[in-house]
């Protein structure tokens, strides 16, 4: 099952705790095969048949296919100079941002 680094927990949780995004909210990581690409969205709740990972009060939403893929990585984050925020993931215990990805930003 998809892990979080301590990062991506004060990441999604700030995301999720600004006003306009109502409470229960989460990251919706959802697989777009044509594109052979991961989506990251902010979500108001999972859609049906979506995993939910909650660590700490952060949630993520993963669709069927982006579970399979992430069953053994930890998500990560980083917040640039800018504000930008950027999602990576890694081999469990590895840390690191070795898969970019990039998220929802504010």
């Amino acid at each position: 099952m998809l892990t979080m680094t301590e990062n991506a927990v004060l990441v999604i949780r700030d995301l999720t705790a600004r006003q306009e995004v109502p409470n229960g909210a989460g990251l919706r990581i959802a697989s777009d095969l044509s594109a052979g690409s991961l989506n990251l969205t902010l979500a108001e709740s999972p859609a049906q048949g979506d995993q939910v990972v909650d660590s700490d009060g952060a949630r993520v939403f993963l669709d069927p296919q982006a579970a399979q893929i992430l069953d053994d990585k930890a998500l990560d984050a980083a917040v640039d100079a800018q504000g930008a925020v950027q999602f990576g993931f890694a081999e469990q215990g590895q840390g690191g941002f070795p898969e970019q990805g990039q998220g929802p930003t504010g």
